[in-house]
């Protein structure tokens, strides 16, 4: 098996809305507002509308899973869904949550992507598995998603 980068995503974030605690953690959603991703094969805009229906566990460890629309530069529209883990050592996440910058080193944020489409242009996404490394800023997630091979 082998990664070939697929884009760097840039997704703008509204702010946290706090659900309160379910039977699996703490509730959250948080509205995805714009962005925009770039690579060698796929490059646009992040649409408004869709959300992080995110799950905060007792350890601190987040569940993500997103579903959003992406617009390719050439007009095509694209249907991207996430899921994945942010985790890290109690200091490091209070800083994430206080929207102070962090270095992605200092925890661990991985995805899971799956597309979605029916533009004949990129129908090879809906058989392509992607896997994200990405990075929380106090406005956006930056993820670089690569396909695997």
């Amino acid at each position: 098996m082998n990664l070939e980068p697929l884009a760097a995503f840039h997704v703008e974030l509204d702010p946290i809305i706090d659900l309160g605690d379910s039977p699996w953690g703490r509730r959250r959603v948080i509205n995805i507002v714009g962005g925009s991703f770039e690579g060698p094969r796929l490059s646009g805009t992040v649409l408004p509308g869709g959300a992080d229906w995110q799950v905060l566990h007792a350890d601190g460890m987040a569940s993500v899973d997103t579903r959003y629309t992406l617009r390719t530069h050439d007009g095509a529209h694209l249907f991207i869904s996430t899921s994945g883990v942010r985790h890290g050592p109690p200091s490091v996440l209070e800083r994430l949550s206080l929207g102070e910058p962090v270095d992605p080193g200092e925890y661990y944020f991985r995805l899971f992507c799956r597309f979605e489409t029916g533009d004949e242009r990129y129908l090879w996404l809906n058989r392509t598995l992607a896997v994200a490394s990405a990075a929380r800023t106090a406005d956006a997630v930056r993820y670089d998603a690569y396909t695997l091979t």
